[in-house]
């Protein structure tokens, strides 16, 4: 069992920087330089909504990257709009620009095309659907590893 978990965990790396070199090809054939793969999933998770960076950072998709210099970079280059919140001053909002919206329209028909390639029969939905069910089981008894973990500190 220890030797699957650990190929489990090393799996999920693989598969987590394999589909960030997916992001990056994808760039690169759309000619879009001002944007990294990391940059791109931010703005396909923040989607049509609004919310603050701490809500963002608090979402956890981001691993080895500094979302607030993502932040920073995305307004910079026009691809989301930031404010102050009203209730909170020191909060900052953001939302995607048209630009941002754009990528994001162009990240969801590429997720829809790999849906579709995935989908040749109803048995790609059912290993995804176990495959998910799985990954959250291991989410779950992280997690509540976690929990278990501070309560002794």
């Amino acid at each position: 069992m220890k030797t699957v978990y650990a190929e489990t965990i090393l799996l999920i790396e693989r598969l987590h920087r394999r589909f960030l070199d997916v992001i990056d090809a994808e760039l690169e054939r759309l000619k879009i330089d001002d944007l990294n793969n990391v940059q791109t999933l931010i703005l396909y998770n923040i989607g049509y909504v609004e919310l603050t960076v701490g809500e963002l950072t608090g979402r956890g998709y981001y691993l080895g990257s500094n979302v607030s210099y993502n932040v920073k970079k995305l307004v910079e280059n026009g691809y989301l709009v930031q404010s102050r919140s009203n209730y909170d001053k020191r909060a900052i909002r953001v939302k995607l620009s048209q630009k941002g919206l754009d990528i994001c329209e162009k990240v969801g028909l590429l997720y829809q095309s790999h849906a579709d390639a995935l989908q040749k029969n109803d048995e790609g939905l059912v290993a995804l659907s176990a495959t998910n069910h799985l990954l959250e089981n291991l989410e779950g008894f992280w997690t509540e590893y976690m929990a278990q973990i501070y309560k002794r500190v």
